[in-house]
C-alpha cells in the first residue's frame, strides 16, 4: 500500500507495481535484480512512498535511518559547505539505492536528497535491512557491487571535472551520460532534463549562462533536438569528441 510522502499530494507520479515481484524492470537493475525468495522478503520489509516534486527524503548530516530504492522519477543529491556552497554530487534514478553507506556504518547521510519531479521510494529501515543482508547472502553481494559502483562514479565525474578542458566538454559528458542511463540499451538518446541551467551549470563547474548557450548552440548544431524537458542526443559521436 502506498503512502503519501509528508510534503504533499503526488499523483503525478508515475504508478509503479504494489510489489517489487512484479516488477518488469527489476532484471536491468543491479539492485533489485534479486532471487525470488529475497525479493519476497524485501517486499515484506520495504515501505512505499510516494513524494511529489522538490521534496526533501533526507537532509546531510541526518542520522540514517535507513535505505532508499528509487522506483521512478529522479533524485538529486547534493552537498553543502560550511559557507554556504551547494555541489550536486549526483542525479538518481530508478534502480538506485539512496543512503546505503550511511546505514551500513550507522553514520548521518553524506548528502542531501531531493526530489526534481514526482518519485515513489521504497524505503527499508536499517533494523530490517541489516536482518535482510544477514539472512541473504546474495543481496550482501548486490550491495557490495552498489557500493562499487558509486565509488566508481565518483572518480568518473571528478576526473571529468578536472581533466575536461571546456565547459562544453563537460557539459556534453554530462548529457550523455543521463541520456545513455535513461535509454537502457535502446538505440534512441533520450532523457527528461529536470535540473534548472543553474543547477546543470553546478554539475558541468560553470555558469548559468554558459549552460545556455552552450545549449542553444547544440541544438542549432543539431548535435541534440529539445522538445520542451525532453532531450535527444543526436550526434553522440560527435559530443564525445568535445569530451575529449
Amino acid at each position: 500500500m502506498a503512502n503519501s510522502g509528508k510534503n504533499g499530494n503526488s499523483s503525478a507520479a508515475r504508478i509503479v507495481p504494489d510489489r517489487c515481484a512484479q516488477c518488469t524492470d527489476r532484471a536491468e537493475r543491479l539492485f533489485c535484480n534479486l532471487p525470488d525468495e529475497a525479493i519476497e522478503r524485501f517486499d515484506e520489509i520495504a515501505m512505499q512512498i510516494s513524494y511529489p516534486s522538490r521534496s526533501v527524503v533526507f537532509e546531510e548530516g541526518q542520522r540514517a535511518q535507513g535505505i532508499f530504492v528509487v522506483c521512478s522519477g529522479q533524485i538529486k543529491l547534493a552537498a553543502t559547505s560550511r559557507d554556504g556552497r551547494t555541489m550536486i554530487l549526483k542525479i538518481a534514478g530508478p534502480g538506485d539505492v539512496l543512503g546505503l553507506t550511511a546505514t551500513l556504518n550507522d553514520q548521518p547521510y553524506e548528502v542531501t536528497a531531493e526530489t526534481l519531479e514526482p518519485c515513489q521510494i521504497r524505503s527499508v529501515r536499517r533494523r530490517d535491512f541489516l536482518e535482510f543482508l544477514n539472512q541473504f547472502g546474495e543481496v550482501s553481494r548486490q550491495a557490495a557491487q552498489v557500493i562499487a559502483r558509486e565509488y566508481h562514479e565518483v572518480f568518473l565525474d571528478a576526473r571529468r571535472l578536472a581533466l575536461s578542458g571546456s565547459a562544453a566538454g563537460r557539459l556534453a559528458q554530462l548529457l550523455l551520460d543521463w541520456a545513455r542511463t535513461s535509454s537502457c540499451g535502446k538505440p534512441e538518446l533520450r532523457f527528461t532534463m529536470a535540473l534548472t541551467h543553474e543547477e546543470l551549470a553546478n554539475m558541468a563547474g560553470t555558469s548559468r549562462e554558459t549552460v545556455t548557450r552552450l545549449l542553444n548552440q547544440f541544438e542549432r548544431d543539431e548535435l541534440i533536438a529539445r522538445h520542451g524537458a525532453s532531450i535527444v542526443i543526436l550526434r553522440p559521436a560527435e559530443m564525445e569528441r568535445m569530451v575529449g
